[in-house]
């Protein structure tokens, strides 16, 4: 347990937080906390939580009790006791519930459905006079009482929340906008003219309006109600995906371990000490130490390499990984929180927790547009009294000032534009996750790119054969297939895949990290290092021995093959280079950035490929901390960076890049860790994704501008008393009309304007 400068102990604690919606939020709910003392706190809007760092004597009564003060609640989480306890909590990225159907909630797409269902006959009869039947206005009533003040109460009670604590937001505006509409509605209805039978709404563009009080903006309550809504729901279903790579990772441990005794239990029991079993194909329960055994062991979550790790009595083993080949017993070192898989959590955890602070730009604009339209209503009301006008008229100008800012194109200038251009990303195999993924493309300095399944097609294949004592190429292979085909080690595969046909052997034997023989055609074969086959024959010729160092220096896996008492070939197996990984790098450059390979494989594996796509910098033998270490020393040193990888062990460092970018055929911890998901698994698409996301966010600019441009040019009209509020609340309805027509031109991205382009083609 640590201490602070005061010399007392501090302890960690994790908060489940409910209620935030915005980056605001988030700041407000992390100065409370820290104005406990000694607290320090990192506050996650995509999983709604906080990491919490106290002085034992803070009680979880008084963080909990600080979050309540910003105008939310809380709850400690208690310490899992396995995994299926974190995987419940972040199934959602937080609080599924917003957006999932759990019982006994009322999620956002409920909400979203009855609005549509209710307001879809208000808006109708409110704008269509011909259809306005007598009594429609009390209708109209009827069903925008539960829209405006049931389907709208997720913004009201964030604006509520706020207020307590003088923040102006959107939710801010969507009440004021909605709360000014609907009340002057009633009032008109029950105290004005409007509520006589028989009555339809003036058609009156511009100047006064003869009677105010027989005007309702029922419609505009439902209407911007509703869009609000459906723009929040595309929110935060983008929004809920970042928590997921937690769960990703989470999943990936043991439910259940048979320990030394034989007895099958929990992974949750296991102890510090304990002894326990790991059978070819079953997952390593928890980070330990091989007491007995020898097996191969994938640890590409880890290293991202395909080519799995020889473990014996004394090697360490890390929990999630998969053994194959052989029995292990071994020790456990780590358990729980403790483990390296728990750890890499946290790294996720952690580096979204500092992505999250990306603010919205309508939420930026909003801060200083909300306050000055009410200011201006105010001011307009005030005007027209102090000008000895009726009251219902300056009422009714303010009214116009307040629907004619209402917020309907601005809430969906963003989330509109990011439907748009994700299914248009889709149709090319590109999966963008939010806007904080198109804010982060703007520019990128530099992409570092994860070397296995990225670069490379992340499985081994047979690459080269090379043989003496006068075999053949098609023998060599043949006979190799033959003994290896009762091995399940990859390298073993890709030599039999290689093959059409698997001759039959006899009196197979593996020996562990070593290599196989058997008896193949009456002859004994044997396959393996080079020393192993080397004891068992003979020396290898000179040509092999250089044929087996040029294949290693360029990365490559060596397999000596022999039989009939000499060493007759060398296989060099490696991880392919894609064939279109040099093109893609090409693309890269042409977007202005660097290149550099980031892997956890050797150097000289790592160079041959960099020599062969042409990147600009080599850093292997990297592990994931490595690799979050690489992306942050480039932050901090000003670049703005995006990570392209596709292994578990490229999470942390993709969820704390300016752009994370997984390949579609990694990993799930990768695909949620990250900002734009490649599901056609070709690396040309990288830049075909940056330059999607940077046309995306320029068409949500041109949105938010136009939003404000339409309503902002006609407040002085509606000052002035000369602007209807049903023109106001048209031209509300057009900017938003604007805005979709705008984001629709994204389906016509990328599209290849000349012979070659090299775009991704829709599937």
């Amino acid at each position: 347990m640590s201490t602070d400068t005061a010399g007392r102990e501090l302890s960690h604690a994790v908060l489940d937080i409910e209620g935030m919606t915005c980056a605001s939020c988030v700041a407000r709910v992390e100065k409370r906390l820290q104005r406990l003392d000694g607290v320090r706190a990192t506050v996650n809007l995509a999983t709604e939580t906080a990491r919490v760092e106290h002085p034992a004597d803070v009680s979880a009564e008084q963080l909990i009790g600080a979050v309540g003060e910003a105008g939310y609640t809380a709850r400690v989480r208690r310490p899992a006791a396995a995994p299926a306890d974190h995987t419940e909590h972040h199934a959602g990225g937080g609080h599924q519930h917003d957006v999932e159907d759990v019982p006994g909630r009322t999620t956002l797409r409920t909400r979203l459905v009855w609005g549509i269902v209710l307001a879809v006959p208000v808006v109708v009869l409110g704008m269509v006079p011909a259809w306005q039947f007598p009594g429609w206005q009390w209708l109209s009533l009827v069903l925008t009482a539960p829209v405006v003040f049931w389907a709208g109460w997720p913004f009201h009670r964030a604006t509520f929340a706020n207020a307590r604590h003088g923040a102006l937001t959107m939710d801010t505006l969507v009440t004021i906008g909605t709360f000014a509409a609907f009340a002057w509605s009633l009032w008109a209805v029950l105290f004005g003219s409007a509520g006589r039978i028989g009555i339809r709404h003036d058609v009156v563009l511009f100047g006064p309006v003869h009677d105010p009080t027989s005007l309702v903006y029922f419609e505009v309550a439902a209407a911007v109600t509703v869009l609000i809504l459906l723009g929040r729901f595309v929110e935060q279903r983008s929004r809920r995906r970042a928590g997921a790579a937690l769960r990703a990772l989470l999943e990936l441990g043991a439910t259940d371990v048979e320990l030394a005794d034989g007895r099958r239990v929990a992974v949750d029991s296991l102890r510090v000490g304990d002894a326990f079993v790991v059978r070819p194909g079953e997952t390593v329960a928890t980070d330990g130490v091989v007491l007995e055994g020898a097996a191969a062991v994938d640890e590409s979550m880890l290293t991202g390499e395909s080519v799995p790790v020889d473990v014996a009595a004394g090697s360490e083993v890390t929990g999630g990984t998969i053994a194959s080949g052989g029995r292990l017993l071994v020790r456990a070192t780590s358990v729980g929180e403790s483990t390296r898989l728990a750890h890499l959590a946290r790294l996720v955890d952690e580096a979204q927790a500092g992505k999250s602070r990306v603010q919205r730009l309508a939420d930026r604009v909003s801060a200083v547009f909300v306050p000055a339209v009410i200011v201006v209503a105010v001011l307009t009301l005030v005007g027209w009294i102090v000008a000895g006008a009726p009251v219902a008229s300056g009422f009714t100008a303010a009214v116009a000032v307040l629907i004619i800012a209402c917020p309907c194109a601005l809430g969906l200038a963003t989330p509109i534009a990011v439907l748009v251009g994700t299914g248009r990303g889709a149709e090319l195999g590109i999966l963008i996750t939010g806007p904080e993924a198109l804010e982060a493309a703007e520019r990128i300095d530099v992409v570092l790119m994860d070397k296995t399944g990225t670069l490379t097609e992340g499985r081994m294949s047979v690459a080269r054969v090379v043989t003496a004592n006068g075999a053949a190429p098609d023998e060599a292979l043949s006979r190799a297939a033959a003994v290896e085909s009762a091995s399940e080690h990859p390298i073993a595969r890709a030599i039999v895949a290689a093959v059409d046909t698997v001759p039959a052997v006899a009196d197979f034997a593996g020996f562990a990290g070593h290599g196989v023989r058997g008896v193949v055609a009456g002859e004994e074969v044997v396959a393996g290092s080079i020393a192993f086959v080397a004891d068992r024959m003979a020396p290898l010729p000179a040509e092999l021995l250089d044929a087996a160092r040029d294949a290693a220096e360029s990365g490559a896996t060596v397999v000596a093959v022999g039989w009939d008492g000499h060493v007759r070939a060398v296989i060099a197996v490696a991880d392919r280079v894609r064939d279109d990984a040099r093109e893609a790098v090409a693309r890269l450059h042409r977007t202005g950035a660097s290149v550099v390979l980031v892997t956890g494989d050797n150097a000289g594996a790592a160079a041959a490929v960099a020599r062969e796509i042409g990147v600009d910098e080599v850093v292997a033998d990297v592990r994931p901390e490595g690799k979050l270490a690489e992306v942050r020393s480039r932050q901090a040193a000003g670049l703005r960076v995006a990570m392209v990888g596709d292994g578990v062990n490229d999470a942390a460092a993709l969820a704390a890049a300016d752009l994370g970018i997984a390949m579609g055929g990694g990993t799930d911890a990768a695909k949620h860790a990250s900002d734009i998901t490649l599901t056609a698994g070709s690396p040309v698409a990288v830049a075909a994704a940056i330059e999607l996301s940077r046309r995306t966010l320029g068409v949500i600019r041109g949105n938010l501008f136009w939003a404000f441009a339409y309503n902002v040019a006609a407040i002085p009209l509606a000052v002035a008393g000369l602007l209807n509020p049903m023109v106001a609340a048209a031209a509300m309805a057009f900017s938003s009309v604007f805005v979709v027509l705008n984001s629709l031109r994204l389906r016509s991205a990328l599209r290849p304007a000349r012979r070659g382009a090299s775009a991704p083609a829709a599937r």
